[in-house]
């Protein structure tokens, strides 16, 4: 399946206290991180950054785009609107910046069960993941509409595309820690983050 990579780094990193994707676990940035976990792919990768960022330093990869938000300041709602509207791609895989563990084969799942639905999104319990999910370009409209409402809930969408939840039982045949889910807003969490990282590293050397 043609599919893109939208990767969404406009966040300020308030809770953070600085722009996180350039935090650095295991030897690499968080950005870099996530664009590593997508090199299977070979497809088309998109990160969208805010009016006053730069990521020039990522110019290297190959097939990588680097576009300023359409709207900014309106939260992951029109990073996600600004990745699809770029993207060549009918269906867009879209994770945030600071999702360090990505996990490949659910990646591969998602992507096999999207078809015929705009949106294939986990769901663990009540909680969803709508940044770590299979967008088509057939939630443009909607998604411009919300933001034209000033309604800027992701899951307000979910009411208005056809939707695919990946449960959990679904989820744990993959990633069974729910890793995949794990983002970084704190000091602890980038600590924790790294921990896992030394941690991975100590069990490959087995």
């Amino acid at each position: 399946m043609d599919i893109s990579c939208i990767v969404l780094a406009g966040g300020k990193g308030l809770r953070l206290g600085q722009n996180k994707a350039l935090e650095v676990i295991g030897n690499r940035s968080l950005l870099q991180r996530v664009i590593s976990g997508f090199s299977f792919f070979n497809s088309d990768i998109i990160i969208v950054i805010a009016p006053n960022q730069s990521f020039s330093q990522l110019i290297d990869y190959p097939k990588l785009r680097i576009i300023t938000d359409i709207y900014p300041g309106k939260g992951p709602l029109g990073g996600i609107y600004t990745g699809l509207a770029a993207s060549d791609s009918f269906y867009n895989l879209v994770v945030a910046c600071d999702m360090p563990f990505l996990n490949q084969a659910l990646l591969r799942y998602m992507i096999q069960i999207s078809v015929s639905f705009d949106l294939v999104i986990p769901r663990l319990g009540n909680m969803v993941e709508p940044l770590h999910a299979i967008y088509s370009k057939g939630c443009l409209a909607p998604l411009e509409g919300l933001l034209k409402q000033g309604n800027l809930r992701v899951t307000e969408l979910l009411t208005l595309v056809r939707v695919r939840y990946v449960e959990a039982v679904e989820i744990n045949r993959f990633d069974p820690k729910h890793l995949s889910f794990f983002n970084i807003n704190t000091e602890a969490d980038l600590e924790t983050a790294r921990q896992l990282t030394r941690g991975d590293r100590s069990n490959d050397k087995r």
